[in-house]
């Protein structure tokens, strides 16, 4: 097929969650007071996020900021410091109010049932929480119980989030995942069975040793249980993972598919998702047709807040965006949430680490988070919000449309499908130079 003359020829580059990556960040100049990070920004609408980094096991593949199988010690600071800066949030933010709330990780149910329902208190307590608020939380088939579903279960949480990745054994040990496959079973069983509206599980494609076969068990193995939603995450195999030394320890004898193989199971997945009577949200969200969502207070991530709470939690304005710093490997995730949990209520008042956003920064996540989707974005929506064309700003655009990457209804601007599949290449394309450098300079520890 044809791309774009300077299109990536790497098509699976990189997860394009969030703009800038947080390897762009860097430590301010001064530590800037949040109240004056929040102090102009619009406090209606704003997502919750806490962050639980604390895991039972670390699997191969996995990058995000967290630890396996941390001392008591440790997580009882942890909570401890989470409900400081709680308290803190709640004066910095002054007059606010969220309509989304998710905990993530690392594996929340990580932490006893008991533990949960505390932070969802404190949390009530605390903070401005619409009623009925849209809430999702992760877990996975080691730690999930039936009291953390009877906490979720009084709190409506909306949400469960499970990673699975693979129902073949042979995979999963490719993967590093240990997993017991009953324990799986079980788990999935037990949310089903719960009052939880929305099961989502989590698949990855693309795995040492993975075929078109293969694949097509764990597709059919995971739609038996009807989730509502459904994750399809392209492996990445990133440095400082497990699955990284493996491979630099020349110990794994197993070939992870070709960029085009990989492409071919993302392919089938897609079509057997939209038979199953799911349609598509981004290039890697499958949801249900016609869910009975409560969906509350609209939010837009292009333009609304968002609130992080914990070590490796984003916080998102229009122009700031802060957190912790970042790490990977075992000692410096740990060394971090240390220097967390040390953290005084007044260091939680302030942003000593993050990025500041220009107006040309703000287009391109603009651009990102909205041409990502399948719903694409208003042309009018982006000229309102900047007083320039998007077409004007960025001529990646039209060489999206001329190469049938992208097409365009009247006002509208979205991928086709060709391009949503290419979304992980499409993304890393947009990134400025200014970050590009900025990543390219960052040492994962």
């Amino acid at each position: 097929m044809k791309y774009p003359a300077s299109f990536p020829k790497q098509i699976y580059q990189a997860y394009s969650y969030s703009y800038p990556h947080k390897t762009a960040y860097r430590h301010f100049e001064h530590p800037i007071p949040l109240k004056d990070v929040w102090q102009s920004e619009k406090k209606d609408a704003l997502f919750l996020y806490l962050h639980i980094p604390f895991c039972e096991m670390r699997c191969g593949f996995c990058n995000l900021f967290t630890i396996s199988k941390p001392n008591n010690n440790l997580v009882e600071s942890y909570l401890s410091s989470l409900r400081l800066q709680i308290q803190a949030m709640k004066t910095a933010l002054g007059s606010h109010q969220f309509v989304r709330f998710a905990i993530g990780g690392g594996t929340p149910t990580f932490l006893s049932a008991t533990d949960i329902n505390t932070l969802y208190e404190d949390i009530h307590q605390h903070l401005n929480l619409v009623d009925a608020i849209p809430t999702s939380i992760e877990t996975s088939p080691e730690t999930i119980s039936q009291d953390h579903l009877r906490v979720f279960e009084n709190y409506d949480v909306q949400r469960v989030s499970i990673g699975v990745q693979s129902f073949s054994e042979r995979e999963l040990k490719a993967l590093i995942r240990p997993q017991k496959l009953q324990q799986v079973d079980q788990a999935l069983k037990m949310i089903k069975a719960s009052n939880i509206p929305i099961m989502n599980l989590d698949l990855i494609y693309g795995a040492p040793g993975q075929t078109l076969n293969s694949w097509q068990a764990t597709l059919e193995h995971a739609l038996s249980y009807a989730p509502e939603e459904v994750y399809l995450y392209p492996l990445y195999e990133r440095e400082k993972t497990g699955m990284d030394t493996v491979k630099q320890r020349g110990k794994s004898s197993l070939l992870s598919p070709a960029q085009e193989e990989k492409r071919a199971l993302y392919r089938y997945a897609r079509e057997q998702l939209l038979l199953n009577n799911y349609e598509q949200i981004s290039m890697r969200m499958f949801r249900k047709k016609a869910l009975n969502l409560h969906e509350g207070p609209v939010y837009c991530c292009q333009s609304d807040g968002m609130v992080g709470i914990g070590a490796g939690a984003r916080s998102y304005t229009q122009n700031i965006h802060y957190c912790s710093e970042y790490g990977v490997s075992r000692s410096s995730v740990k060394s971090i949430i240390e220097d967390y949990t040390q953290l005084t209520q007044s260091d939680f008042e302030q942003a000593p680490y993050g990025f500041h956003l220009s107006e040309q920064e703000q287009k391109r996540r603009f651009l990102m988070q909205s041409l990502l989707l399948k719903q694409g974005f208003n042309l009018s929506d982006y000229y309102q919000r900047f007083s320039t064309q998007a077409l004007d700003d960025f001529d990646q655009l039209d060489q999206l449309l001329e190469t049938d990457l992208a097409e365009r209804h009247d006002n509208h601007l979205m991928l086709t499908d060709t391009g949503l599949e290419l979304s992980d290449a499409i993304g890393p394309w947009f990134v400025s130079d200014k970050v590009n450098q900025l990543m390219q300079e960052y040492s994962v520890l």
